[in-house]
């Protein structure tokens, strides 16, 4: 869809509906791409234990639960999950703890997710580990606009010198809209806007983003500063 098309519609339930079904078309990304770094690390980690036969066998047991969620066995899959956390080694119990809190997700169980989330960053000494989880639980909480636990969760990932700032700032600016507060919303994506280290992707999320929270009522930057001073 253009963003043409989404800015020629005037009317405001059709414009906040957007937003929410945008975050949920982005939302499945974000979550998905932090996975794909966590199953990185893992993969980096399994390498470097490849040699070993018991990881190899943790890889084995871990990907395998992986392929029984494509084929919709969640049984079996947090079944063989539980095998990998009791008996893996390596980083691949971590892994298998995560996996497991993404089906919690998927299934519906949002408070059991995040409180999964929650206890792998309390148990987490390795620090990219931590943040992915406190990322992942700060999304769950995106759409209840619950904007006090995302940033409890993420004031550690809410400074300049972590990879996931943007990433942060944008879950926090979402949580505004959700809970109405439009003008925090559009003040927390203008920052990401501004921020030249942002990826090309999230600028042009964010910028749509920004659009739509001033077509919503939100005050518009822009106009701000072409306002004449007394």
């Amino acid at each position: 869809m253009s963003e043409d098309t989404i800015f020629s519609e005037v009317d405001e339930d059709l414009r906040s509906a957007r937003m929410n079904a945008m975050w949920r078309r982005f939302g499945p990304w974000l979550i998905g791409a932090a996975v794909l770094v966590v199953i990185l690390v893992g993969a980096n980690e399994g390498w470097r234990w490849y040699q070993n036969d018991i990881a190899a066998k943790s890889s084995d047991q871990f990907y395998a639960a992986l392929e029984l969620v494509e084929t919709g066995d969640i049984a079996g899959a947090n079944d063989a999950l539980n095998v990998t956390i009791a008996n893996g080694s390596g980083e691949y119990p971590t892994l298998a703890r995560f996996a497991q809190a993404s089906l919690l997700a998927q299934d519906g169980r949002t408070a059991e997710a995040v409180a999964a989330y929650d206890a792998l960053a309390n148990t987490q000494s390795n620090t990219r580990m931590r943040e992915m989880a406190l990322l992942l639980a700060a999304s769950l909480l995106i759409d209840e606009g619950d904007v006090s636990g995302i940033e409890s969760r993420l004031a550690g990932i809410l400074s300049p010198s972590s990879a996931l700032l943007n990433v942060a700032r944008e879950a926090v600016g979402l949580a505004h809209f959700s809970a109405g507060n439009l003008d925090a919303a559009r003040e927390e994506f203008s920052i990401i806007i501004a921020d030249p280290g942002t990826s090309l992707d999230l600028l042009r999320r964010v910028q749509v983003y920004e659009s739509q929270l001033i077509a919503q009522g939100a005050a518009d930057p822009a106009a701000e500063s072409n306002t004449p001073s007394e």
